[in-house]
């Protein structure tokens, strides 16, 4: 008889798989090992009509919710089929429409958490058929939510941006203490794949750090990150700045902690992000939550920020294991 599914086997600590393949021709030999695994019947496999295979809906569910930039390579194993990212970048997760699928219980689909960066091969979500025999019109209604959502699930490309830094603080410039800001973004923006073309050192002086602004974008900086200043003290004057050097879609404020005295806007189609002191003192804040997203080429507005109160707070662990934690994970 030939197996109509595979059979798994878990011995704890050792093994864990198909201990025989679907399409294996069982031969007299298998039959204790068959026992061992409380297998003492097995079962004549006959599709009807209307019904797929657990293995072919797998491979329809992968091919509809495969959007940009995500694949699939190998045969289903164990049921399931493993969605692949292919190549770097953003990935992003269609949460309505990835819901209703699910709510069909017949078929599953488990990603990971949508706007965190991915890697080229990296395993982004897995598909698979609950039962062995599966209505067709389940596995339909599946792929017409996806075509319908236009994508579930999309990796969208990271541009290797050209950053300016403006550091603005009356004692910095002074050289009364050291800047600590420089070193952390140059670390960070090294890490995401961009790089820093200039960095400028301003007092609390709303024109100096306009100039500063204008002298960065006209040398080419495409993404301006702005470090003190973001407070409430009279002489924190940097969004004041920013303003004056023709920024728009002003945000400043937002539900995460650390960094609930961000801000961000856009000088033209520019991104400006101004980071505040937290960044120093914590190794994660919304300046990563958000950075992925901007060179992606989101522009972030009121409810993209708002929605991020939701998986917002840091617990400030004494190992900092970011991304693998629940910050920033409930959008």
């Amino acid at each position: 008889m030939v197996l109509a599914h595979d059979i798994a086997e878990i011995r704890r600590g050792e093994f864990k798989g198909p201990a025989f393949k679907k399409g294996y021709k069982i031969q007299e030999a298998d039959i204790c090992h068959l026992q061992r695994l409380g297998k003492n019947n097995l079962y004549v496999l006959k599709i009807e009509e209307g019904y797929l295979h657990e293995n072919d809906a797998a491979v329809a569910l992968a091919d509809a919710l495969c959007g940009r930039r995500v694949t699939w390579k190998d045969e289903p194993k164990e049921r399931k089929i493993s969605l692949l990212a292919a190549r770097d970048g953003l990935f992003k997760v269609n949460i309505e429409a990835l819901s209703q699928v699910n709510t069909l219980a017949e078929v599953m689909c488990a990603t990971r958490y949508t706007n965190f960066p991915v890697h080229q091969d990296d395993t982004v979500a897995g598909v698979r058929a609950i039962p062995l025999v599966i209505r067709a019109e389940i596995v339909d209604e599946a792929v017409r939510i996806s075509n319908q959502s236009g994508s579930i699930l999309e990796v969208k490309p990271l541009r290797k941006a050209r950053a300016g830094i403006v550091v603005t603080d009356n004692e910095i410039y002074s050289r009364l203490i050291e800047d600590q800001f420089e070193p952390i973004l140059r670390r960070k923006i090294a890490q995401i794949g961009s790089e820093i073309i200039g960095i400028a050192f301003t007092p609390d002086d709303a024109s100096c750090i306009e100039r500063e602004i204008k002298g960065l974008l006209s040398k080419g900086a495409d993404l301006l990150l702005l470090t003190g200043g973001m407070s409430v003290d009279p002489d924190d004057v940097t969004r004041h700045a920013v303003a004056q050097a023709g920024a728009v879609d002003f945000l400043y404020g937002d539900p995460i902690i650390p960094g609930a005295m961000f801000m961000m806007s856009f000088i033209g189609d520019v991104p400006v992000l101004g980071i505040p002191a937290c960044g120093l003192y914590h190794e994660t804040t919304i300046f990563d939550l958000t950075l992925p997203r901007v060179l992606a080429g989101e522009r972030l507005n009121r409810k993209d920020i708002a929605d991020m109160g939701h998986g917002g707070l840091c617990l400030h662990c004494t190992e900092c294991k970011f991304p693998i934690c629940p910050f920033g994970k409930g959008n």
